[in-house]
């Protein structure tokens, strides 16, 4: 019995309070040396490492919009991008970073893949380079939030940006944040 081909797949994005979520499946048709988890390698070496995974893999990259996540609810669209991802890169052995599958069948998980495995770590860098440059475009449109700095996470500049601001369109509107959509008592 032939082997399938191993699709690793990975997502960045799940929590941010801004920007997209995207999720990236990759076949590797080459070896590639320094795949790690993207979290642990700087934004430099993700960089350099982007074009060669795309050139050396076969993948597809899926991105939901701040409106989709809010219409769709996260899970719903993670279930949607890993159907559109097997869609597009089919026959093969489906690895998933973390611990549920989003009720998609023909998917297995593994807790820290894109540590593990070079084909999830490849995945790894494709959904963070694209989702970081995406953030990296919109601090432009919207300067007051410095998304180029946290990349649309909570962190407290960025709570502050909204507390002082409120929500731009890129902002997830279902995503609560403490200060902005709790009522305080003083």
């Amino acid at each position: 019995m032939e082997r399938k081909p191993l699709c690793g797949i990975d997502e960045a994005g799940r929590g941010p309070l801004a920007g997209s979520l995207v999720i990236a499946g990759v076949v590797l048709t080459e070896e590639l040396d320094g795949l790690m988890d993207s979290k642990k390698l700087t934004e430099k070496k993700r960089e350099a490492l982007f074009p060669l995974v795309l050139e050396r893999s076969q993948h597809h990259i899926v991105t939901f919009s701040a409106q989709q996540i809010d219409e769709m609810g996260i899970s719903k669209c993670l279930q949607a991008g890993l159907k559109a991802i097997q869609k597009a890169l089919p026959e093969c052995h489906y690895l998933f970073d973390g611990n549920s599958t989003f009720g998609v069948d023909n998917i297995e998980t593994m807790v820290k893949a894109d540590d593990k495995v070079a084909e999830v770590s490849a995945a790894s860098i494709l959904a963070k380079v694209t989702r970081d440059r995406e953030m990296v475009e919109m601090a432009k449109r919207y300067p007051v939030y410095g998304f180029e700095k946290h990349k649309g996470y909570g962190t407290k500049a960025h709570i502050e940006a909204l507390v002082t601001h409120g929500r731009c369109p890129v902002h997830r509107k279902t995503f609560r944040v403490k200060g902005l959509d709790e009522p305080t008592l003083f």
